[in-house]
Parts: C-alpha cells; sequence; structure tokens
C-alpha cells in the first residue's frame, strides 16, 4: 500500500496553467495536511485592507501606525470573514496550531490585541479566509500537476516582497516558471 507524504509547512506553488481564479499565481503556505485534508494560507494576494482597518472593525484601540498599515491578504476563498494570522515564533495564544518548531497559526483575538499593544510575535501575516481540501482532493490535484510543492522557506513567507513570492517559492524547488510550457507535452 502506498503511504501519502503530508505537505505541513510545505508550499503549494500553481503552475502556470492553473485558470482557477482563486489561484492563479499563488504559493499556498499548508498549514496542516492529513488524511481528512489540508488547509492553507495564501501568501502573495494582498488586499487593498490594511491592518488597522481589521482592528477598528474588532474594536482594537491603540494601534501603532507603522504595525497598522501592514496589508492584510486573502489567504483563501474558505471563510473570507474569519481571520488567521501565520506568525513566528509560535508563543503562547488561546487558538493555535503548531505549524513547524519556529511557525504557528492562530484564530484567536488575543493575538490581535498583542499585536495592536506591540506585544505580538516578531513576524506575522494576517489573512481573511483560507484554502482548503477536503479528503483527497489535494492528491488529486498534485497528480493533476495542478501544484508544485516544496518545503517552506519562512524567509518567503515573512520577508520576500509579494509580487516576488511565486517565482521565488518555485525557485526553492529548482523551478523557473518562466521556462515551463502551458503546453501538455512541451517543456
Amino acid at each position: 500500500m502506498k503511504t501519502m507524504r503530508y505537505l505541513r509547512n510545505h508550499f503549494l506553488i500553481a503552475m502556470p496553467t492553473l485558470e482557477d481564479t482563486n489561484f492563479a499565481r499563488t504559493v499556498t503556505y499548508i498549514c496542516e495536511h492529513n488524511r481528512d485534508g489540508a488547509i492553507g494560507l495564501i501568501i502573495n494576494r494582498p488586499l487593498n485592507i490594511t491592518l488597522e482597518q481589521v482592528l477598528q472593525h474588532m474594536k482594537v484601540k491603540n494601534c501603532p501606525q507603522e504595525v497598522g498599515a501592514s496589508p492584510v491578504l486573502l489567504g483563501g476563498p474558505v471563510q473570507q470573514d474569519r481571520g488567521f494570522v501565520l506568525h513566528r515564533p509560535i508563543g503562547q495564544w488561546e487558538a493555535t496550531l503548531t505549524v513547524s518548531d519556529e511557525v504557528g497559526i492562530t484564530t484567536s483575538r488575543d493575538i490581535l490585541d498583542a499585536i495592536a499593544q506591540g506585544q505580538g510575535p516578531q513576524q506575522t501575516l494576517i489573512a481573511l479566509g483560507h484554502a482548503g481540501w477536503g479528503p483527497n482532493q489535494l492528491e488529486q490535484e498534485l497528480a493533476e500537476n495542478a501544484w508544485l510543492s516544496t518545503p517552506a522557506n519562512s524567509t518567503i513567507v515573512f520577508d520576500t516582497p509579494y509580487p516576488q513570492r511565486w517565482e521565488a517559492a518555485a525557485a526553492l524547488a529548482g523551478v523557473d516558471l518562466s521556462r515551463l510550457s502551458g503546453e501538455i507535452g512541451h517543456a
């Protein structure tokens, strides 16, 4: 029997041929993957929303301007009314899923309160919505070559400019996306 290699703490890089508007030219950071499915956050789709606007909506006060100016990302097409904070270090928050030894994803308000007070994690990525796959759905999409996968890199998640993340993540896997053909059967 074939054993599945789960992709927690990996990037899913949309292949140039992926035409789904939700995922075209995206990099998704996989936070959880098991036999029940997968969940991740798109890390290269900033919205026209700042953290300050989200915090104001949540009635969180006293956010420093430099923190509040941070863009919020579209994490995926599922639950776009729900916020997710990808961060390092992991820390102690009310609702955190540990992704790796250094990265966690938190959905509780306490982390936003701490960020607004300048006491949050050193590095954060804040997203509305997430990407999700049911049992065997991601495995099927990988078999159809919709995605390229590679182990994640925190520098790309937290430091690389958003427009460069797709190509940078593919380069981790040794792939130059500009050299891939969109035609089946051609290099």
